[in-house]
């Protein structure tokens, strides 16, 4: 997260969005353990809701802070909701 708000006042291009993609895979895949899953997928959620609808009332630095946040959580909020389907699915 401080990532996307460091990358926030920093013009970059598409470069940035992949990376914070991949970032985001890695964190979700290595980063999150069992017990930390659920408050993860919540915190998760409500803050990709909240960067997404954020993001269309401001429109300076700010915009660009809250969509790194969005190519960070998304991807990780993704896998780990997988990997919890898939412990799920195994029970």
């Amino acid at each position: 997260m401080i990532l996307a708000v460091i990358f926030g006042f920093v013009a970059a291009g598409e470069w940035l969005a992949w990376t914070l993609v991949v970032l985001g895979i890695i964190i979700g895949l290595l980063n999150i353990a069992e017990k930390e899953v659920k408050p993860f997928l919540f915190a998760g959620t409500v803050l990709v809701i909240v960067a997404a609808l954020g993001g269309g009332v401001f429109e300076n630095w700010l915009k660009t802070i809250l969509d790194n946040m969005l190519f960070l959580f998304v991807p990780a909020t993704i896998v780990v909701a997988l990997r919890s389907v898939m412990v799920l699915a195994k029970k």
